[in-house]
C-alpha cells in the first residue's frame, strides 16, 4: 500500500476539502428547514440563538441563480441622446435633426452613440463647438468632454440604483455595467415588478441635513432602551410614593433606617459583584441594561455597527412602540459605504439627524472632484449653488460653524463634513476624502439630485418562486434518473470494472459542487446542464479505459499488465477529447454572457475534475484490488 500512499492521501484530501466547502450549503438547508418549521416568537428566538451560524452558512453556501430560486432580471439603458440634448448650450433645427437621426440609428446599431453622433456632424461638415464647449475647441476636444460627461452620467445612474437596491434589502443582488450605457440588475427573490420599477425610476433625493444635538441623541437612545426593557419611555417621578414614604418615615423612623441600611447593603453587594466580574460578564451586563445602545460599537467619532447588527437595529427602529418614543422631528440614517476597522471588519456609521432638510440637491448647479491646488494637495470636491441656494447655504453654515452637516442621498449619508466658517456665494469645498475615487463618488452624489440622463428599462424578466422550485425539482429529478441509469449500465455491462467508474462519476459531481461553492459561484439551470454533460464525459473516459483493459486482458496479458497498458493506450484519447472540450468551455465563458457563462463554468470545472477522477482515482482502485483480490476484477 505504501506505493499508493501519495495518491490515496491526495484523493482523501480532495474529498475532505470538497466536503468542507459544501458543509455551509448543507448547514444552510438544515437551518432553513428548521426556521420554516417554526413560527412567531419561536422562529425569532431560534434565529437569535443561531444568528452567527445561520449568517455564516448563508454567506458561504452554494448560491442558486435566478432561474432556480426566482427573482427579477432587469436591463437598464441610460439615454445618452437625451443627455446630449440637455448638455447643448443652444439648440436649433440642425441639432434636433442630428439627435433624432442618432437616436434612430442607435436603436439598430451596436456602434457607440457618441461615434454615431460625431459621424452625423462630420457628414454635415459642422463644428461641435457650435453647440458644446468653447467656440475655439476642436471636434476632438469637444468629443473628449462629451465622452467624460456621458461616462459620469452612467456612473451616477449606477451609484444611485445600487444605493436604492441596497436600502431595498435584497440580498445577493448583482449590479453590473454592460457596454457603454447599459446596467444589468439581478434581484433574487423579488417578484413585485411595479415596486422595483418605481424604485429604479424615481427621482433621486439629495438633501443636506443637520445633526441632532448631543443631548437629544442621548435622550433618544435612553428612551429606546427603556422601551425595549418594557418600561415607559420617560422616567416618571412618583411624587405620591415619595410623600407616602416621607410620612412612613416620620411615623416609623426605625423601619426607615432599616430600609435605608438594607438598600445600602444591596448597593454595596451589587458594587462588589460588579467589581468581581470579568470584562465579558461586564459587557453582557451592559448589553442587558442597554439593549439598544449595546448593539453599537461606540467610538469617539460616533456609533458604528456591523452589517448584521445594522439589520437588527433597523428592525428595532421599525417597531411601533419605538417609533412612538422618538421625537417627530428626528430621523435616522446609515453611512452609504462601510468603513474598515483595524481588524479588517467593516462597520457602518449611524446618524441621528433632523428630519427636515436645510437644503435639497435642486440648488446645486455643479460639483467637481479634483486635487486641491493649495495646502496638502489632497482630493477635494468643489460645489456651486444657484443664487437662492447660496443665500440659504450662507444662513445654514453661518448658524452651524464647527458642526457637521450630512449630505444624504435617498436616505443614505455619503458625507458629513464639518462647517469651518460661514460660506457666502454658494461656492464650497468639501475636504477629507481619502482618495480621488471617494471624491469622484461624492461628485456623483452631489449631481444626483438633477440626473441629466433618463434611465429606461429595455428588458425585464421575472421568474416566480414556484417556477424556480419547479426548475429545481425537474433538474434534480432529471439528474438523478440519468445518474442512476448511467451507474446501473456501467455495473451491468462491465461488472466490477464499472464500480470504480461509478465512484469516479459520483465524486466528480461532488468536486464540481465543492469548487463552485468555494469560489462563491452560482448554480443555474444551464450550469446543471453543464454538470450532466460532464457526467457523460467522465463516463466516456472510463468506458475508454475499461475497453482498453479488456482488450489487453483478452490478448493474454496479466491483469496488472493489462491495467497499465489500458490506461496508457486510453490516455491520449482522453486527453484529446477533454482538452478540446475544456478549450471550448473557456471560449464560451470568455465571449458568452449570463446562462452561457454558467454552462461554460460548470463544464470547465467538470472537465478538470473528470480528468482527476478518471486517471487518478479509478486507477488506484483498480491497482489496489488487482494486488489484493485479483479474482474480483472482471470487465464483463
Amino acid at each position: 500500500m505504501k506505493k499508493y500512499s501519495f495518491r490515496i492521501i491526495m484523493i482523501v484530501a480532495f474529498i475532505l476539502f470538497a466536503g468542507y466547502l459544501l458543509w455551509p450549503t448543507y448547514s444552510d438547508s438544515v437551518y432553513q428547514s428548521k426556521l420554516e418549521s417554526l413560527s412567531g416568537q419561536d422562529s425569532t428566538e431560534y434565529f437569535d440563538e443561531n444568528e452567527a451560524s445561520i449568517r455564516n452558512a448563508r454567506d458561504n453556501r452554494l448560491k442558486l441563480g435566478l432561474d432556480l430560486q426566482g427573482g427579477m432580471y432587469v436591463t437598464l439603458e441610460v439615454d445618452i441622446v437625451e443627455l446630449l440634448g440637455k448638455l447643448a448650450k443652444n439648440e436649433d433645427e440642425n441639432l434636433r435633426d442630428i439627435l433624432a437621426a442618432t437616436k434612430e440609428e442607435a436603436l439598430t446599431s451596436d456602434e457607440p452613440v457618441l461615434d454615431i453622433f460625431r459621424r452625423r456632424f462630420d457628414e454635415k461638415n459642422m463644428r461641435l463647438s457650435r453647440y458644446y464647449g468653447d467656440i475655439r475647441d476642436s471636434n476632438g476636444e469637444v468629443m473628449d468632454k462629451l465622452s467624460d460627461e456621458t461616462e459620469k452620467a452612467v456612473e451616477r445612474a449606477l451609484e444611485i440604483i445600487r444605493n436604492r437596491i441596497d436600502q431595498y434589502g435584497v440580498s445577493e443582488v448583482a449590479i453590473t455595467r454592460s457596454g457603454s450605457r447599459r446596467i444589468i440588475l439581478e434581484l433574487p427573490g423579488v417578484s413585485d415588478e411595479q415596486e422595483v420599477r418605481g424604485l429604479i425610476q424615481e427621482t433621486a433625493q439629495l438633501e443636506f441635513k443637520l445633526f441632532a444635538d448631543d443631548n437629544t441623541q442621548l435622550a433618544t437612545v435612553k428612551r429606546i432602551d427603556r422601551v425595549l426593557l418594557g418600561k415607559p419611555p420617560e422616567e416618571e417621578v412618583d411624587t405620591t410614593a415619595a410623600a407616602d414614604s416621607t410620612d412612613a418615615a416620620l411615623a416609623d423612623n426605625e423601619a426607615a433606617e432599616d430600609t435605608t441600611a438594607a438598600a445600602a447593603d444591596a448597593d454595596q453587594l451589587d458594587s462588589i459583584a460588579k467589581a468581581n466580574m470579568t470584562d465579558e460578564e461586564r459587557l453582557d451586563e451592559y448589553k442587558k441594561e442597554n439593549p439598544f445602545l449595546g448593539l453599537f460599537i461606540p467610538t469617539q467619532y460616533g456609533l458604528f455597527a456591523t452589517a448584521d447588527q445594522k439589520e437588527r437595529i433597523n428592525n428595532i427602529l421599525d417597531r411601533d412602540d419605538v417609533k412612538n418614543a422618538i421625537a417627530d422631528d428626528l430621523t435616522f440614517a446609515w453611512s452609504a459605504k462601510p468603513e474598515q476597522l483595524q481588524d479588517g471588519s467593516e462597520v457602518y456609521e449611524f446618524y441621528m439627524l433632523k428630519r427636515k432638510p436645510e437644503l435639497t440637491g435642486e440648488v446645486i448647479t455643479n460639483a467637481q472632484a479634483q486635487i486641491e491646488q493649495t495646502g496638502l494637495g489632497g482630493a477635494v470636491v468643489t460645489m456651486q449653488m444657484d443664487a437662492e441656494g447660496a443665500r440659504e447655504w450662507a444662513r445654514v453654515t453661518g448658524a452651524n460653524v464647527n458642526k457637521r452637516i450630512a449630505i444624504v442621498l435617498d436616505n443614505a449619508v455619503f458625507s458629513a463634513p464639518n462647517v469651518r466658517q460661514k460660506i457666502i456665494g454658494g461656492n464650497s469645498q468639501i475636504e477629507g476624502m481619502e482618495n480621488m475615487e471617494e471624491a469622484r463618488l461624492l461628485e456623483i452624489v452631489l449631481k444626483a439630485g438633477a440626473l441629466p440622463a433618463p434611465v429606461s428599462i429595455i428588458e425585464e424578466r421575472t421568474v416566480g418562486p414556484s417556477l424556480g422550485e419547479d426548475s429545481i425539482s425537474a433538474g434534480i429529478n432529471s439528474f438523478a434518473i440519468g445518474f442512476v441509469l448511467v451507474l446501473l449500465f456501467m455495473v451491468v455491462y462491465y461488472q466490477f470494472g464499472g464500480v470504480p467508474a461509478d465512484i469516479a462519476v459520483l465524486f466528480n459531481v461532488v468536486f464540481i459542487l465543492g469548487i463552485l461553492a468555494g469560489f462563491h459561484g452560482t448554480l443555474t439551470l444551464p450550469g446543471i446542464a453543464g454538470i450532466l454533460l460532464t457526467v457523460g464525459m467522465a463516463v466516456d473516459a472510463n468506458v475508454l479505459i475499461n475497453e482498453r483493459i479488456r482488450e489487453e486482458f483478452g490478448a493474454g496479458k496479466t491483469l496488472r499488465a493489462a491495467i497499465d497498458a489500458g490506461y496508457s493506450r486510453a490516455f491520449p484519447a482522453i486527453i484529446d477529447s477533454n482538452l478540446t472540450t475544456l478549450l471550448t468551455s473557456i471560449i464560451l465563458y470568455q465571449f458568452g454572457s449570463g446562462p452561457i457563462q454558467g454552462f461554460a463554468l460548470t463544464l470547465g470545472i467538470g472537465i478538470v475534475c473528470s480528468l482527476f477522477t478518471a486517471i487518478v482515482m479509478t486507477r488506484v482502485i483498480f491497482e489496489i484490488t488487482a494486488d489484493n483480490a485479483p479474482g474480483l476484477v472482471k470487465f464483463g
